[in-house]
């Protein structure tokens, strides 16, 4: 079965990694927990535009959850474990566990992150490339 992409231009040269990004990407599987927003923090004078991925995290503790960055993909991963000590008449809040990961681009920087009244807010960059105009030499060939 040939498979038809929409890079497959003869004028995207070099773009292979974004079609595996994109198909790692479309084939991950999530159940939607935690629900997350991702938002555009405009620049500032000190900073440059960042993204924010917030997590809804109600119930866990910094030490419950782990933020890694593994090459170019980040991964969020909490684990409560179960308080034997209670003893519940009814239980609605189960602890359980979660991973939820983002494929970030090339060059992109992880900031930092900060757990605040149940919300794991994770900060990522793009630094801002130089612009590089070169003019190439062509080789006569006699």
């Amino acid at each position: 079965m040939v498979r038809v992409s929409a890079l497959n231009s003869p004028f995207l040269l070099g773009f292979d990694q974004i079609e595996r990004a994109l198909d790692k990407a479309s084939r991950s599987a999530s159940d939607g927990y935690p629900p997350y927003n991702i938002e555009r923090i405009a620049a500032s004078d000190d900073a440059p535009e960042r993204l924010r991925i917030t997590l809804a995290v109600a119930g866990f503790s910094r030490g419950d959850i782990d933020v890694t960055q593994e090459e170019n993909q980040l991964w969020i991963r909490g684990r409560q474990q179960d308080d034997k000590t209670r003893d519940y008449i009814h239980r609605g809040i189960a602890a359980r566990q979660f991973q939820r990961s983002f494929l970030l681009a090339e060059g992109m920087q992880v900031l930092g992150a900060e757990l605040a009244n149940g919300l794991l807010s994770i900060d990522i960059a793009r630094p801002q490339p130089e612009r590089v105009v070169k003019t190439i030499k062509i080789n006569a060939r006699d």
